[in-house]
């Protein structure tokens, strides 16, 4: 998906709440990257077939700040009402 040789390293399970509600919960697969020119390890995980692959790069240093930032990137993207 990000153009680099993958080889899975962990699985994580993580649990995000927001206000006291569960707002995604999971297993994140933690693969290390061999040769991506920015990144050397990769957060994905599938939701309904759909699946979200994240560069452990910039402030993204967990499985957990990966799907903060996912869950924020699809609030960013929904047109205001």
């Amino acid at each position: 998906m990000h153009g680099a040789t993958a080889s899975l390293t962990a699985r994580e399970r993580v649990h995000e709440q927001f206000e006291g509600d569960t707002v995604w919960e999971g297993e994140v697969l933690v693969f290390k990257l061999s040769d991506h020119p920015t990144a050397s390890r990769c957060f994905a995980w599938e939701v309904d077939g759909e699946i979200t692959a994240v560069l452990a790069e910039g402030p993204i240093e967990t499985a957990t700040d990966a799907v903060r930032a996912s869950i924020w990137a699809d609030g960013a993207e929904e047109p205001e009402a």
